[in-house]
């Protein structure tokens, strides 16, 4: 073996895939850090044989070290299945961007017995992963949630670079990081920075030299003041007189391009002719009124509409269309002449719907005046049906007929234009009202050529050398704009939609749209244009404002941003999303990979509502819990299906590199925000609310865990919104002139805007992302502190909305429990509103100015650090625009390690000695095993508001932690409780300590050493972090226990799927010392539960059934080979009547009264011998006898005879074998009330014998219950007491197929000379081999047990015809008491086929599995009945004790109710005879997979249950059943079976 080599640690994060390809994220929204060095992986996770192994790979497009980002070129990795294993495929992330991922893979075929059509090869949907851009400045990164970008409008920054620098200067200096800039091109003639003249060429009145300048203004940014360039790219439009435009009108929607929108310009021209004729008309040019614009609407009609006839665009052309189709009747030219047979008997409505749906051509097209057109042809057709040939004399009557037809085709459009038009009129009739009369709108005035009647949808362009050369259509082109709750995913210019025709759109008159198409070949030279301008933009600027995003068709901003990225890959995206529909923004930021979306807080118009903000961007709750797991420092074993970049354990010169992996679960994210204080977009807070505000609003905004920003003015106090278009002024700020410290002074907020920003950009670098805000009368508080360092910010804002005035609202004392904190400082905010200061600002012709304002310290603030909190109170004087600042921290959580690395480290240390015994203690105990072992002083533990948890141990309270984790429930009953004390952990830790003392225990001493440590610690802290801190420690000690548990069980499950591992831990959990139950009566032995909490104490907890059925799954397949060999020499050793108890009792008062079990332990005793190494010694190893060998004599266990006599295991089978050979008949010990209450008198007799003209064994009576179906009856009211419901006598299928599998394995070891006997001596003293007894079983078994799916077969087998309910399937019983019970369809028959698939014929076998599969098998469990029998009762309810003999006392236990464990041999069987059809890998990959999905159910019970383990049973359709134990060992032990088979037959 290679020697250790150098540690490494790599973080990873996890992202598993479920079975149909969907990543199992909460909220689905992959959001990752940016790009590391060393570099971190995504680690996608699937299930070995998941449906998308199948003949799958996954695809993706994330580029390798070296690769340039391609959106189409995605890499492929194969997904080798592996039922075993769960496959990591782990892709490193060198670059940021918005990445896709998908599968594709065969799907699994519906399982037949006849064999199945293979689905065709298919694409799962595609995912995108977001991995944030790495910014950095001056060699320093800055996160994106750490940026305070200040925007501006470049056109009023002056002359550059004079005062370009200067205001640059003034920013830098206020800590800003970043700068937005609006549109730097050269602009078009409404002077918008927004409507582009030129997207390649720099404004010259800004930068007269162009490129040179722009590069080295940003070059001095980043240098010389610390700032990165942001700027506005605008896809979707450009200004209406590019020059560009004439060459190129291709470029645009124009009557060419999209021929849809003539009538909407047809309106349009109508429309603006009629706002010029209005005086013609006598109408009014200026509204005054309401009437005023009622009058003009009303003459819209008459005036407009009806002189451009916009219903031609709608309907089909009746005459037109009418003399075609006759003329083509005529000609006889006909379509459809079959389709039309019988039509002179329809109505005329079912003619015209003919027409519709087959001769209308044109229906979903809106181009052109009478585009709708019939085809003659067909309605030809329809007159030749109607009357008959063409006849000269009838071409009048056909005429009218066809002229009828299409009058009544038409009327539904004709509908269709008059709602069109009452949409038109009102749309107008608003925008009309918006413009000239209302309050809040811009009151144009009267209506002339400046200001027309409506703004016109359409630039014209005008007519010259250039654009004469295009078909004077394409020079009509239509304008941007954007329609009310739109569907953003919709063009509104485009074929579909009628938005522009409707007047739908609020129209920008100076910007035309531009038409991408589907692809640059649909428009070449705009995907040309559009691509150089981007990457000119992104040569230069570290981030990108995508202006009007949600109007962005998404396949064009894709691809413009991968252009983009592959100049700059760490492209910072923002963007404006006005969807209306949050999963449509998580559409856009998910596929353009946005880094934020803006969010404005002037938008709130309240304190309550600004609270709600500021909550909503600020992170995660204070004393959130972490969901980061950190492995072990260990070399660690790999996946043989590990198929990937990275894997875990690297081979390198022969060294195994030691690898600590931080494996992060991918959080739920929100979308990020960029939270503005302002925006060019808002009205300022002297406008909207009081000038006061402009201080707390920019303190609370800053305070959120999100990038922030805000805008030139604000810091000012500018009195209003400026006019981006029309604002011929330019900047001014004292902060551009002079050095800004922090502090207080005059003209504006500046100087404490740099302590907030130096504050935000802090926390954000560092990873402040807890928040609690609180919001009380006027006032918020923000607290803001890093997760593990537990330092902080705390911020008092007293808000100012008008009418607060000086606002006396106090604030109740603010008590920070744990915290130390520190003032940094408090001021306040007085601004001149006065008219004479607001004209004055206003009237400065060359400069916008601010209102005069101060920033006053304030004194007053009280602030007292107590033992035990600080206390914070607000003075007297603390008027609205008031903000106070404080650095916290809390002393208890600073540790030398750091308090999360201290709870978390030496874990595994700790548990590194415990035994899977001590780890039964730990781990699990539920209430009954805890009463046990503690004398019944201590019990599971209680939270108040909660209950109860399912365990004592570390996994009860991880059950009840873990979806608190997941989904940081802060609120939920175990923090609150937590919060209140102290006493959970005094639990945990006390009852490790006690039981540490006892002998069995003794390595329990260090994990309660290290639990007290930890506790200890976090004991300290402050009561709102208790709850994180204990699930830390918790998570810690419970990962430390379960790999600890992983490492004392067997490769294959240490290393396989999570799945395997889950129900390998059941056997931990079923497996302990108990007090009043052990394997012997002498001594106390770890023994196994049949399940939880019902069987686990004094009798009720061994049950041989139960152990021998779960043995070989849950210790043999798990390498627990010493405790299946202590119980079987423990059952061995009460050996009696050839049979063992069914109730272990200690040994001390075991009961007889199964007749399966001893064939299920003979098995495993088969099963020992194969599966564990040396196994066959076993046979040769001597058991002491609780009773005398071949002797019935019932005696105490204390009687001298007990133990007195010794047996070899080899002579245990060979007693068992024999005793059934010659027969049993014995009347149980003590029988009566005492034993068993409920059973009548002859069901203690038990009869045993074998019939050997078959060789199989027959037994019991109808008055007991043999075998695992063992439920009594118990109600006297139903009358059922002492009537078993499932009483199974005669011959079971599933005992039969046990006894066949041991016959041949004792025969094979005779001939082998490893068993010294070689047959028995029956009844009637004759010698029987093993091999002929087997052989006899073997020749009757289908005659007997299988009922033929073709009638005409019946003679061949034993069965009664008249009674066979189910054909194709095998008898569960055969001569049983009541003949039809041995036709019902129950899941015992697949035991028989998997430990003796020799009896069966392979093509039956599978007809009758696919039948079981049909109709037995339920989400989790099989059915114990067929849902067809009469006796079929699914719901067990054993409270009920009703009239109903059937279900009172829920003696339907086994009539229909769906229990877990027959899965597993249903499943081992399906997957045994369905291999051995498949001769290829792909075909054997598919038998397998036919598992996996069968396996769905359970894999998600044992991941949901809080028991960590598979129910006893569910009722119909795995609806929960409250009286099934929630674990049971042989549910859990089954499926392990089916695993090791599964190994087993990989290997072949």
């Amino acid at each position: 073996m290679g020697s250790t080599g150098p540690s490494t640690t790599q973080e990873v994060y996890y992202l598993p895939l479920n079975d149909a390809g969907h990543p199992d994220v909460p909220g689905g929204y992959i959001y990752l850090p940016a790009p590391t060095d060393p570099v971190y992986t995504v680690r996608f996770a699937i299930e070995g044989t998941s449906s998308i192994c199948r003949e799958g790979s996954l695809w993706v497009n994330i580029p390798m070290k070296g690769e340039n980002f391609n959106r189409h070129a995605f890499h492929e990795f194969k997904l080798h299945p592996d039922f075993n294993q769960t496959l990591h495929v782990d892709v490193p992330i060198y670059f940021a961007g918005a990445f896709a991922f998908y599968t594709t893979y065969t799907p699994l075929p519906d399982f037949s017995s006849a064999g199945a059509t293979p689905p065709k090869p298919t694409k799962t949907e595609t995912f995108y992963i977001d991995v944030e851009p790495r910014l950095m400045v001056n060699g320093a990164v800055l996160p994106i949630d750490s940026l305070s970008i200040f925007s501006v409008i470049s056109k009023l920054m002056g002359e550059y670079p004079k005062d370009w620098e200067r205001h640059l200067r003034g920013i830098g200096q206020r800590e800003y990081n970043m700068v937005h800039f609006t549109p730097l091109m050269q602009r078009g003639s409404s002077n918008s920075p927004y409507s582009m003249y030129d997207q390649l060429t720099f404004d010259p009145a800004c930068f007269p030299n162009g490129e040179n300048d722009v590069a080295t203004m940003i070059s001095s940014m980043e240098k010389n003041h610390g700032l990165l360039g942001l700027t506005d790219v605008v896809w979707n439009h450009t200004a209406n007189n590019s020059k560009w435009l004439e060459e190129h009108p291709e470029a645009g929607y124009n009557i060419e391009t999209a021929p849809w929108l003539e009538a909407a310009l047809e309106l349009d021209n109508a429309l603006l002719q009629y706002g010029t004729d209005l005086a013609k008309y006598g109408l009014p040019t200026e509204l005054k009124s309401a009437d005023d614009l009622q009058r003009i609407m009303d003459g819209i009609k008459p005036y407009c509409l009806d002189l451009v006839n916009i219903w031609e665009y709608y309907v089909v052309k009746v005459s037109r269309d009418a003399q075609a189709a006759v003329d083509a009747w005529t000609s006889g030219l006909t379509k459809g002449d079959k389709q039309v047979e019988g039509a002179s008997n329809w109505s005329t409505t079912q003619i015209v719907e003919f027409l519709r749906s087959n001769g209308l051509i044109g229906g979903d097209e809106f181009a052109g005046r009478f585009h709708r057109t019939v085809d003659p042809n067909v309605a030809a057709a329809l007159l030749t049906s109607v009357f008959g040939h063409s006849d000269s004399n009838l071409r009048p009557i056909a005429l009218d007929a066809v002229t009828a037809w299409l009058n009544a085709l038409n009327v539904p459009y004709y509908n269709e234009y008059d709602a069109d038009v009452a949409i038109i009129k009102q749309q107008v009739q608003d925008r009309v009202r918006y413009l000239r009369l209302d309050d809040d709108g811009p009151k144009l005035g009267p209506i002339n050529k400046e200001h027309a009647f409506i703004e016109s949808y359409f630039t014209r362009l005008p007519l010259n050398e250039t654009t004469r050369k295009h078909n004077p259509k394409a020079l009509f082109l239509v304008n941007n704009g954007w329609v009310w709750a739109a569907d953003a995913m919709r063009d509104n210019a485009g074929s579909s939609s009628r938005s522009y025709l409707r007047r739908q759109v609020i129209v920008w008159g100076d910007c035309v749209r531009l038409r991408y198409g589907n692809s640059p070949e649909d428009n070449p030279y705009l995907w040309d244009f559009m691509t150089r301008y981007t990457r000119l933009m992104a040569k230069y600027f570290a981030g990108f404002r995508i202006d009007n995003c949600h109007s962005t068709p998404l396949h064009v901003a894709e691809y413009l941003l991968d252009q983009a990225r592959n100049v700059r890959p760490d492209l910072a995206v923002f963007a404006e999303l006005f969807t209306g529909d949050e999963k449509m923004d998580y559409v856009f930021v998910k596929r353009l990979g946005i880094s934020a979306l803006i969010r404005e807080a002037m938008q709130a118009w309240s304190t309550q509502e600004v609270s709600r903000l500021v909550h909503m961007h600020s992170g995660r709750p204070i004393g959130s819990f972490e969901v980061d797991t950190i492995s072990s420092s260990k070399s660690t074993k790999p996946s043989a299906a590990t198929t990937g970049i990275n894997v875990s354990l690297a081979a390198v010169n022969g060294s195994l590199a030691e690898t600590t992996e931080i494996v992060h679960n991918i959080r739920e994210s929100p979308v990020h925000a960029l939270f503005m204080d302002c925006t060019h977009d808002n009205e300022v807070p002297a406008q909207k609310r009081d000038a006061r505000d402009t201080l707390p609003n920019a303190a609370l905004v800053n305070m959120c865990a999100c990038a922030t920003g805000s805008v030139m003015g604000y810091d000012e106090i500018y009195p209003k919104l400026i006019n981006l278009v029309s604002e011929p002024r330019l900047y001014q700020s004292s902060f551009s002139d002079h050095e800004v410290k922090i502090g207080a002074g005059r003209g504006g907020i500046g100087r404490i805007k740099k302590l907030l920003n130096q504050i935000h950009t802090f926390m954000g670098r560092h990873g402040y992302d807890e928040t609690f805000i609180h919001h009380e009368g006027e006032y918020i508080t923000v607290h803001r502190m890093h997760p593990k360092t537990r330092k902080g910010y705390f911020t008092v804002a007293h808000t100012a909305f008008p009418g607060y005035g000086e606002g006396h609202g106090t604030l109740t004392p603010v008590h920070l429990g744990g915290t130390k904190a520190k003032l940094i400082g408090s001021w306040k905010l007085d601004v001149d509103v006065s008219m004479s200061a607001k004209r004055a600002v206003s009237d400065d012709p060359s400069f916008l100015r601010g209102l005069p304002s101060s920033v006053s310290h304030l004194s007053g603030v009280g602030l007292e650090n107590k033992a035990d909190e600080a206390v914070i109170t607000m003075p007297s004087h603390f008027p609205p625009g008031s903000i106070a600042i404080f650095e916290t921290w809390i002393p208890a959580a600073e540790h030398s390690e750091g308090l999360d690395q201290y709870v978390t480290n030496g874990a595994t240390q700790a548990f590194a000695e415990c035994s899977l015994i001590d780890l039964n203690f730990i781990l699990y105990r539920s209430e009954p095993e805890e009463r046990d072992a503690s004398g019944g002083k201590d019990g599971v533990y209680a939270i108040p508001g909660h209950g109860s948890l399912v365990y004592s141990g570390l996994q009860g309270w991880w059950s009840c932690l873990r979806d608190v984790v997941r989904y940081n429930k802060l609120g939920h009953p175990i923090c609150n409780h937590l919060r209140e004390g102290t006493w959970a952990m005094d639990y945990i830790v006390g009852r490790l300590e006690r039981m540490s003392r006892r002998k069995e225990y003794t390595s329990l001493s260090k994990p309660a050493a290290w639990l007290r440590s930890r506790f200890d610690a976090i004991r300290r802290i402050p009561t709102f972090l208790r709850p994180r801190y204990f699930a830390l420690v918790v998570q810690a000690a419970y990962d430390a226990a379960w790999a600890r548990g992983m490492e004392l069980l067997c490769d294959d499950v240490q290393y396989g799927q999570g799945f395997v591992q889950s129900l390998a831990m059941v056997s931990v959990q079923m497996t302990g010392y108990m007090p009043s139950a052990s394997l012997v009566p002498s001594e106390s032995v770890p023994s196994m539960a049949a399940g939880l909490p019902h069987f686990t104490s004094s009798w009720a907890r061994c049950w041989g059934r139960d152990i021998f059925i779960s043995l070989r799954g849950l210790y043999l397949a798990t390498g627990r080979y010493s405790d299946a060999h202590s119980h079987i020499m423990a059952f061995a050793s009460v050996l009696k009547h050839g049979m063992i108890p069914n109730l272990l009792s200690d040994g001390k008062l075991p009961r007889y009264n199964s007749r399966d079990s001893i064939w299920f332990f003979m098995q495993c005793i088969q099963d020992y011998t194969k599966m564990v190494p040396n196994g066959l010694e076993i046979l040769k190893e001597k058991v002491a006898r609780r009773f005398l060998p071949y002797d019935d004599t019932y005696f105490e266990f204390d009687d001298p005879r007990a133990y007195s006599k010794e047996s070899t295991i080899e002579e245990i089978i060979q007693e068992t074998l024999q005793r059934h050979a010659t027969g049993l008949s014995f009347r149980e010990a003590n029988a009566g009330p005492k034993l068993d209450m409920q059973m009548k008198d002859e069901g203690f007799n038990i009869e045993i014998h074998v019939d050997w003209k078959t060789g199989i064994i027959f037994g019991g009576n109808q008055s007991n219950c043999g075998t695992w179906m063992d439920k009594m009856g118990e109600s006297d009211r139903a009358g059922s007491r002492g009537v078993p419901g499932t009483p199974r006598d005669g011959a079971p299928v599933e005992i039969t197929g046990l006894l066949a599998s041991t016959l041949t394995w004792v025969a094979e070891l005779h001939e082998l000379g490893q068993y010294q006997f070689g047959g028995v001596i029956t009844e009637d003293e004759n010698s029987m081999t093993f091999r002929a007894w087997a052989s006899r079983l073997q020749d009757n078994f289908e005659r007997c047990y299988y009922v033929p799916r073709d009638s005409s077969q019946d003679r061949f087998y034993d069965v009664n015809s008249a009674i066979i309910n189910r054909r194709g399937i095998y008898k569960d019983l055969y001569r049983s008491g009541k003949e039809y019970e041995d036709y019902q369809l129950r899941p015992n028959f697949p035991i028989a086929m998997t430990v003796a698939p020799q009896l069966f014929t392979p093509e039956k076998a599978l007809g009758a599995l696919e039948m079981a599969d049909k109709y037995l098998r339920g989400p989790t469990g099989m059915a114990t009945l067929d849902p067809s029998d009469l006796n079929y009762r699914p719901y067990y309810i054993n409270s009920e004790d009703s009239t109903d003999f059937s279900t009172s006392k829920g003696r339907n236990y086994h009539q229909g109710p769906e229990w877990i464990w027959p899965t597993g041999f249903f499943l081992r069987a399906l997957l045994k005879f369905d291999l051995m059809r498949k001769s290829t890998k792909a075909e054997r990959t598919e038998a397998f997979q036919q598992i996996t999905r069968r396996l769905e159910g359970c894999k998600a019970a044992i991941r949901e249950s809080p028991w960590a383990g598979l129910a006893e049973l569910t009722q119909k359709n795995g609806e929960y059943c409250g009286d099934s134990s929630p674990t049971q060992c042989w549910s859990a032990g089954c499926l392990m079976d089916l695993f090791y088979d599964a190994r087993e037959f990989g290997r072949e």
